[in-house]
């Protein structure tokens, strides 16, 4: 298991607390147009999307150029993405998703990338 992402990862974590944190902190939030507010609060889950999504799709070939990846990581995001849509909840969706991924590799019908 490599760690080289670890520090992208909080680095990402720190580029984008300020915006998941502006209902929290700013007075008056709720006095912005509908439209701000709706954009500040998807800031976070985008970016979040946006890298989970080259994580899923595109991988590095044999030959070290990134090619279309197919595996059981599509199922993981569809089921994550069902789940958010009926239940509201992110973490739900996200542990579930985590959960499936770590089973099929844990029975070996899922190889690690």
């Amino acid at each position: 298991m490599s760690t080289v992402l670890v520090p992208l990862a909080f680095l990402m974590g720190l580029a984008t607390y300020p915006f998941r944190a502006v209902p929290l902190l700013a007075p008056g939030f709720d006095r912005l147009p509908e439209r701000l507010r709706l954009y500040l609060r998807l800031v976070g889950p985008s970016v979040l999307a946006a890298l989970a999504a080259v994580d899923t799709v595109v991988l590095k070939g044999a030959d070290g150029r990134p090619a279309l990846h197919i595996g059981i990581e599509w199922l993981a995001v569809g089921l994550c993405i069902t789940i958010v849509a009926m239940r509201r909840s992110l973490l739900i969706g996200l542990v579930v998703a985590a959960a499936l991924v770590a089973i099929a590799r844990a029975a070996g019908f899922a190889p690690i990338v």
